[in-house]
């Protein structure tokens, strides 16, 4: 089935790599991940004929589209993608395999993988938490967050039950 509406991401000769890294990160995480398509430069264009110009994969039955486009564009955190992870094990599972081969910490559950995208790996209790009615204690949370680096469920959990 065609796809309406795909996320393409921009890659300077890495499209293969980093999908193939993101579906394995997915599978082994339990996740829904596959390598759907993939297309080749042709004799016309700035790429080596035969070489890598866009793959196509799925994550959680989201489609992308990684395009070998060339230097002209890097990634930035002002997009990002969100793993929802309902455990601690999850969130480090996730958190660790992302930043393998090079990828970086940021803030409040953020990272950048190897290739310069950004992700959030974060539980949805948190998003409960920071919309609860309960403003003191979506406060809490909020502040809790605030001070991590990898997001630590059972305490972002203390913190808004202000224990």
């Amino acid at each position: 089935m065609l796809n309406n509406l795909a996320a393409c991401l921009w890659y300077d000769g890495q499209a293969e790599e980093a999908a193939n890294f993101y579906v394995a990160t997915f599978t082994a995480g339990g996740r829904l991940a596959a390598i759907t398509d993939e297309l080749r430069w042709g004799e016309v264009g700035h790429g080596v004929p035969g070489s890598i110009l866009t793959v196509s994969f799925e994550l959680e039955g989201r489609p992308f589209v990684a395009l070998n486009g060339g230097p002209n564009y890097k990634f930035n955190p002002a997009v990002s993608f969100m793993v929802m992870c309902t455990t601690q094990t999850e969130i480090d599972y996730f958190w660790d395999t992302l930043q393998q081969g090079g990828g970086q910490p940021v803030q409040c559950g953020w990272l950048t993988d190897r290739f310069g995208m950004s992700w959030q790996v974060a539980p949805p209790q948190l998003l409960g938490y920071l919309k609860s009615a309960d403003t003191a204690a979506a406060g809490r949370a909020m502040e809790a967050m605030m001070g991590m680096v990898k997001l630590d469920l059972a305490a972002l959990t203390k913190a808004f039950d202000g224990k």
